[in-house]
């Protein structure tokens, strides 16, 4: 079954939802420009409230290494998402700090993009149309012949979901703006997605 994961929370009203829910990761955004931003108080607060079986991500924006690794060592955070213009050797210096799992998001503007996808040293990578929680989809025909399992984002909602599953069969669907109503999670946009993830069977690949 796909996996699902609900990113840019930020309140404990929030929490209750993925709680009832029990999807698969979480998301905390720990960019200060994003509207989504949470501080690592916040967080640690927000993560104390979760059912422990949730993946708790960090989504980052070209963080320093030392503040990834330390919310990892601390466990409000149990997966790093690198979303900025962190490279091979940033992945590999902040494996020396830490050995919990990482995910590289990568923009896909054409199949080109896919190359460095493939050979990404990151546990799991992310596919996405910009600089994340946009909600613009990019066009999938450039990912058909993508081999590794990904996580697919990039304006996501209830009403694409379901064709990005049977036609991509990606490893897990992310999504934010698309589970929004003026800017804060909607609880009934939450829990709609989540039923249609769950009753897609996803496209088997070859």
């Amino acid at each position: 079954m796909t996996k699902i994961k609900l990113c840019g929370l930020s309140r404990a009203c929030d929490i209750e939802v993925v709680n009832e829910l029990e999807v698969d990761y979480i998301g905390f955004v720990f960019a200060p420009k994003s509207k989504r931003y949470v501080t690592p108080e916040k967080a640690r607060e927000l993560k104390a409230l979760i059912n422990p079986r949730i993946q708790v991500v960090g989504v980052f924006v070209n963080a320093s290494k030392e503040m990834v690794a330390d919310l990892l060592r601390k466990e409000i955070i149990d997966v790093a998402q690198l979303h900025g213009n962190e490279d091979e050797d940033y992945i590999g210096e902040l494996r020396a700090l830490t050995d919990k799992p990482i995910i590289k998001a990568f923009r896909i503007d054409s199949e080109d993009d896919l190359c460095r996808v493939e050979k990404s040293s990151a546990d799991y990578v992310l596919l996405d149309s910009g600089s994340g929680g946009t909600g613009r989809t990019f066009d999938w025909t450039l990912i058909k012949k993508m081999k590794r399992p990904y996580f697919l984002a990039g304006g996501l909602d209830i009403n694409n979901v379901i064709t990005a599953i049977k036609t991509l069969g990606p490893f897990a669907v992310d999504v934010s703006s698309g589970i929004e109503t003026e800017g804060v999670k909607d609880r009934e946009k939450m829990l709609a997605f989540v039923i249609s993830v769950r009753k897609c069977k996803k496209v088997k690949k070859s």
